[in-house]
């Protein structure tokens, strides 16, 4: 993938609502990442289920790419299913961290209920608290994708796209739920941002700590990154075979 110019310089300063402000220390839910080590490995959950509940007119676009990234990383041999279930969230002007998660557990069921893991993406109206940001992780099954803020963030001569933007964000969000970058345990690769902890410092990566947030309309050439990168596939495959240390984990 190549570089990408900037239109103008990217803000430096940390992203606020990357992973909410005060995550559920509820044992069923636990924080971004706290399921990684579930979905990477299949000793207990052979299948897994990704959930979109989306508002009316909120259609998600990355179901299928989201579902292909996982199953490059995650040992399912029962398969990965999509659901699909357009949802009257109530909520269409400002979402908070509590919303988000509030939502998530009144429209679906526990992550772990069953033989299968189930993972929840929101897709509501409406923007997060901070307006900058166009998704956010909330607890270890949980993410929210913020369509309007997306939509804004569509670059200069709509490259990207906002559909781009979106797929981007989406697999991102994603990648944090994997416990993507050091969440959940100590990558021996450096490859981590000193001033964005959580992301990664490649702009090649998925994980670039620039795709949550509308700095990601200032791309203006070359294609928006939507796949994890050599150091990201590194750290996830130390977590499944044991090499890295996970914490925090709902279930090992």
């Amino acid at each position: 993938m190549g570089k990408y110019l900037l239109a103008i310089l990217l803000i430096t300063s940390s992203m606020s609502g990357c992973f909410g402000d005060a995550l559920s220390n509820d044992e069923r839910r636990g924080t971004p990442g706290g399921l990684a080590l579930a979905c990477l490995q299949d000793d207990k959950f052979e299948k897994m289920e990704i959930h979109f509940l989306y508002e009316n007119g909120y259609d998600p676009v990355a179901k299928e790419l989201v579902k292909t990234r996982i199953q490059n990383v995650c040992n399912k041999p029962g398969g990965i299913t999509i659901t699909s279930v357009e949802t009257d969230f109530s909520i269409d002007t400002v979402w908070s961290d509590d919303d988000v998660r509030d939502a998530r557990w009144e429209n679906g069921g526990d992550a772990m209920g069953s033989d299968t893991l189930h993972w929840y993406f929101l897709f509501p109206s409406g923007k997060y608290t901070d307006e900058s940001v166009l998704g956010v992780a909330v607890d270890a099954s949980t993410i929210a994708i913020f369509k309007d803020s997306v939509d804004e963030a569509e670059g200069l001569f709509g490259r990207p796209s906002n559909e781009e933007v979106e797929r981007a964000v989406t697999v991102h969000e994603a990648g944090h739920l994997l416990g993507l970058v050091n969440l959940v345990y100590d990558s021996p690769i450096a490859h981590e941002d000193p001033d964005h902890p959580g992301h990664s410092n490649n702009e090649d990566s998925v994980m670039y700590w620039a795709i949550e947030s509308n700095n990601v309309g200032n791309f203006i050439s070359g294609s928006l990154p939507d796949e994890f990168d050599d150091d990201d596939k590194s750290d996830l495959e130390g977590m499944a075979s044991g090499e890295l240390t996970c914490s925090d984990q709902l279930w090992s």
